[in-house]
């Protein structure tokens, strides 16, 4: 089966980072995407926030240069994930992260 998505966007939540008991550092976010997507012949506004966990000691480096206002684009899979109340909740596993140069 097929589980790939690659989605840019914006961080807009703080990153939380994390290290497990095991040991493996994690990193949290929220991404935010918009776009204009063609659909049937017409343009409609696409716009969605995804939560975005990274993990493993391979990736901190591009972790810590994470923050609110970060462009990205995040390539992994995804999958659902139970919060505390109970509902569940999508979550992109990012498996690369690149930051998009800002032209600043």
């Amino acid at each position: 089966m097929t589980n790939r998505l690659v989605l840019s966007g914006t961080v807009c939540r703080t990153p939380l980072r994390k290290v497990s008991p095991s040991g493996i550092p994690h990193c949290q976010f929220v991404l935010e995407h918009r776009s204009v997507q063609e659909e049937a012949g017409f343009h409609r506004q696409a716009w969605c926030q995804m939560p975005v966990i990274i993990s493993g000691h391979e990736n901190q480096a591009i972790t810590h240069s994470i923050t609110v206002g970060s462009a990205v684009i995040v390539q992994g899979f995804i999958s659902c994930h139970k919060a505390k109340n109970g509902l569940s909740k999508m979550v992109l596993h990012a498996e690369q992260i690149d930051l998009i140069d800002s032209g600043d």
